[in-house]
């Protein structure tokens, strides 16, 4: 595999609320390392792509959980029923029935601007290029994937610094909602970070860096503190910081 693709692993989910769609990103991998293998370069090049679009709709998504009332607000110029299917959503691959460069447009909801979502929508339209029977073969080497990938995966790091905010919303809103054991949906606090936060807000290594980072000196006043200190430790000691996190 590509160097530079294999570090999309980091701001893809750790775990999925189906074996559907585990299965789905697990096959989209093995498309790109079997295209790769084969010099077919730009058939890897369409599952990266599908791979970061996936990307964005998780991104979507924890936008869509954690502030639902701008989500719903940016859906203004959408169709009524796509409205509602994107609100009644029960899963992140939904997005896919909206056009990419329409679905692009949530990302204001976490500060990108026009510009930014403009250069977002070209790589849409590069993809199309490579998807169309044109007659070209837009690379014939590795390398040159490798160069296409590293300008995708350039937009993959921006998007996730401008998540930031989002996931410590979010994060907030979970240790503030499970501070009391007996009213949270489980008792243990492993089983309560990974199913409602890890797998409910479909969260990547990059997102959980950013839990881990959370100060939670924010929510001291509140009355089961001591409990949020449990979760926000026990989140740590679930998922610590690998090698690459350390060293930078």
């Amino acid at each position: 595999m590509i160097e530079e693709a294999a570090q999309l692993e980091t701001y893809l989910p750790l775990s999925y609320r189906t074996t559907k769609e585990r299965d789905y990103v697990r096959f989209l991998w093995e498309a790109f390392d079997t295209n790769v293998e084969h010099g077919k370069y730009q058939f890897a090049f369409l599952a990266y792509h599908m791979l970061v679009m996936s990307f964005v709709y998780f991104n979507i998504w924890q936008i869509r959980l954690i502030r639902p009332g701008p989500f719903e607000t940016a859906m203004v110029g959408f169709s009524k029923d796509v409205e509602k299917n994107l609100m009644d959503a029960t899963s992140p691959f939904v997005f896919s029935a909206v056009n990419e460069r329409s679905v692009l447009r949530f990302l204001k909801l976490i500060q990108c601007d026009n510009a930014k979502i403009g250069t977002y929508a070209k790589l849409v339209d590069e993809r199309n290029d490579t998807a169309h029977a044109n007659g070209n073969i837009f690379f014939n080497s590795e390398d040159e994937l490798a160069r296409k990938v590293r300008d995708v995966f350039r937009t993959v790091e921006e998007i996730q610094r401008h998540s930031a905010p989002t996931i410590g919303e979010g994060y907030k809103a979970f240790l503030i909602a499970s501070q009391d054991a007996e009213e949270r949906e489980y008792t243990d606090d492993a089983q309560q970070i990974e199913e409602v936060l890890v797998k409910e807000f479909y969260m990547s290594a990059s997102d959980i860096a950013f839990c881990r980072d959370y100060d939670i000196r924010d929510v001291c006043d509140e009355i089961g503190f001591g409990a949020v200190q449990s979760l926000h430790q026990r989140l740590a000691d679930l998922y610590p910081p690998d090698e690459a996190e350390e060293a930078a």
